[in-house]
């Protein structure tokens, strides 16, 4: 389509009807003049200047412009860094909205180049030349062959997340043809869908799949950006997850390629939801490069220190933020998630840092720009939103809108610390399965406003968590100074690889014991891909930039039988509404109580509320009912030595073993009391 040359939008661009011609916008309320810049298959570069201008939007059509035209803009403006404009025509930007981009930065040929600033004098403007080192947009085709595709739109209560990455789950994947691992064709692949369904998860995050940089400071120690948070395509998805089949199939291949990834997931159940990083992108600080919105319009996308606009205001950690105050910058935003749906179908974000993109004017706001427009748009309205609830300036969690899930850090933390044996958490982890009450029910939302993990991307793995004490981050090339230093983890024993059986005995149990915790509580339960088969990165809690075999699933040596277990634990919470509410579990003798909990002493009596500050205190029985439902009994002991507990009686038949970290559990018949081992956990059904 066309867009109005009276009413302009810098959006994914149009072609005329009646001839190759197509339509470019761009915002920048401080350009002079703005060049689209196509380049031919020699290389050779045409400047078209946008000679039409309505309001801070330079647009005009481009003849000789057509699907495959590989392009990229130039911005002629003032340079005036003290004063947050930093433009620059001799550097070769990226669209912001381009749908693909081509190869990427070679920082080693010349890295001055990718500056628009002297690296020996930052407030002087470099005059390199950029363009024959850098990536290039390309013009896509959006027509693809949906055919039935449907959106799963699994209900929250019945939504189990596996966080993954596109590359790592089937780089090394025997059943995944080689020729297309580690790309989205491999993702798509049967093989690697099979996993996903006979596991029984419900919904794939990806790891982020926008285009982004690799750092220049990672390739000159042999290193890679593994993870991907270091965006600067917003709309593109990253070109080295594309398959040579898809790369040769048509220019910025990898958009169809996305697109029959989506389409092959939805045929099977499954969601795809998007780890999205609008927070920040990959041209840092003042010192930084130059690549695209920098050279756009420094002032209208990146928050600067007022009264210091040299500088930028950073919650990120990386440099910059994206400046969500502006319209701009939030109306790119808003862009990109409209197109990652209607064009791509994806089925739900969960976005990094996500409280940065709240700080209108600095502080955190529940009431923000960016959380209204999400709330009011349609298009967006049935997808899934996921916030990670906090930056490096704030903490978060409980404070985004009803119709919000968020990663819940405290969950994370009170379950570690309970299996841990620390003392007087007791009361913290009741609050934790149950769907943290205390975090979300005042405020009337949901546990499915909590997404319970206990390991993710950015830390241990669960098998790593219960076998080292300390990190060994070594091969990042910081001297084990990056990562976080606090895991709450624990070694069994031993730290790393060991061969004694009482030290890899205890490590099975608790692996279970945190599975178990995660598929048995109230909420929205969030696997990390791997933690199932024991998936190890040797102790690396910071596996950002390790792009081998320490973060590539490592399916020759997957664990069978933690596998099995984590797919039964699945099976119980998908087939038993019992252990998964929809809403805060109340007790029996609430009137019109649909889902009911009794928690209770392991001497079968009721908590009084000193009970729960007990620091000796490691062991609890939760008893979770529905109406016409099997109902179910959870025993938990963190405790250093077997506990002996009285079991309830049974609200229907007689008690039965479902699940134990135990392999030695029994239960036979009727039965009044059961002694659960050291560190442990013991599951009884009750058959409707």
């Amino acid at each position: 389509m066309t867009t109005n040359p009276t009413r302009p939008r810098p959006y994914p661009l149009g072609f005329s009807s009646l001839e190759e011609r197509w339509n470019f916008a761009l915002y920048s309320e401080t350009a002079d003049a703005v060049f689209v810049c196509l380049f031919d298959e020699n290389g050779d570069e045409t400047r078209v200047p946008l000679s039409e201008r309505t309001g801070h939007v330079f647009y005009g059509f481009v003849d000789g412009a057509g699907v495959g035209t590989r392009y990229g803009i130039r911005v002629d403006g003032p340079w005036n860094p003290a004063a947050g404009q930093r433009h620059n025509v001799d550097k070769l930007l990226l669209d912001p909205h381009a749908t693909a981009i081509e190869g990427g930065w070679d920082w080693a040929a010349d890295n001055q180049a990718f500056f628009g600033h002297d690296l020996n004098d930052p407030e002087t403007r470099d005059s390199t030349d950029s363009a024959a080192l850098s990536p290039r947009c390309v013009i896509t085709d959006s027509s693809f062959d949906w055919g039935d595709d449907t959106a799963p739109r699994t209900l929250l209560s019945e939504t189990i997340v596996y966080e993954t990455h596109v590359k790592g789950f089937t780089q090394l994947h025997p059943g995944v043809p080689e020729e297309i691992r580690g790309t989205y064709a491999g993702l798509a692949h049967p093989e690697a869908i099979k996993h996903f369904t006979d596991l029984g998860v419900t919904a794939v995050e990806l790891l982020p799949v926008h285009q982004f940089v690799q750092d220049s400071h990672l390739e000159e120690k042999d290193l890679r950006n593994y993870w991907g948070y270091n965006s600067i395509g917003f709309f593109a998805p990253h070109n080295e997850y594309v398959s040579e089949a898809g790369r040769a199939a048509a220019p910025g291949g990898q958009v169809a390629e996305f697109k029959q990834m989506v389409k092959a997931l939805h045929a099977a159940g499954l969601e795809v939801i998007l780890d999205v990083v609008y927070n920040h992108t990959a041209e840092g600080n003042d010192l930084g490069p130059t690549l695209s919105f920098k050279g756009i319009d420094n002032a209208a996308y990146y928050r600067l220190v007022e009264g210091d606009e040299l500088h930028y205001f950073d919650t990120t950690g990386t440099g910059n933020s994206l400046n969500v105050g502006h319209p701009a910058a939030l109306g790119l935003i808003m862009d990109s998630l409209r197109y990652w749906v209607t064009e791509m179908h994806v089925d739900g974000f969960r976005f990094d840092l996500a409280t940065t993109l709240t700080r209108q004017g600095g502080d955190a706001e529940l009431h923000s720009a960016f959380l209204t427009l999400i709330a009011q748009d349609p298009v967006l309205a049935p997808v899934k939103m996921i916030a990670e609830p906090w930056d490096t300036a704030g903490y978060q969690v409980g404070g985004f809108p009803a119709d919000w899930s968020e990663w819940n850090g405290k969950f994370r933390d009170d379950v570690r610390d309970f299996w841990n044996g620390t003392d007087a958490v007791l009361g913290t982890l009741a609050q934790r399965i149950l769907g943290s009450p205390d975090v979300y029910e005042a405020s009337r939302r949901s546990p499915l406003s909590s997404v319970n993990f206990i390991t993710a991307h950015d830390g241990f793995t669960l098998h790593d968590l219960t076998s080292y004490n300390d990190k060994h981050n070594a091969d990042n090339g910081e001297d084990d100074n990056d990562g976080e230093s606090d895991n709450k983890s624990s070694n069994g024993g031993a730290e790393g690889p060991t061969d004694d059986e009482a030290v890899n005995e205890r490590r099975d149990r608790k692996r279970r014991n945190l599975l178990a915790t995660l598929l048995l509580s109230a909420g929205v339960p969030m696997l990390l891909g791997g933690d199932e088969i024991g998936r190890t990165q040797g102790g690396n809690n910071n596996a950002y930039c390790q792009d081998n075999e320490i973060s590539w699933f490592d399916w020759a040596a997957a664990d069978e039988s933690l596998l099995a277990f984590t797919r039964d634990l699945i099976a119980l919470r998908r087939d038993n509404p019992a252990l998964h509410p929809a809403w805060f579990r109340q007790a029996p003798s609430s009137p019109d109580a649909q889902d009911t909990v009794r928690s209770l002493r392991s001497d079968g009596g009721e908590f009084a509320d000193d009970d729960w500050d007990n620091p000796d205190a490691r062991s609890v029985v939760f008893v979770f009912e529905h109406p016409g439902a099997d109902s179910f009994a959870l025993l938990l002991n963190a405790a250093e030595n077997g506990v002996e507990f009285r079991v309830p009686d049974a609200p229907g038949a007689e008690w039965e073993l479902a699940a134990s970290s135990d392999p030695g559990q029994q239960v036979q018949g009727e039965v009044s009391t059961l002694i659960v081992r050291d560190g442990s956990f013991t599951l009884l059904r009750s058959r409707s």
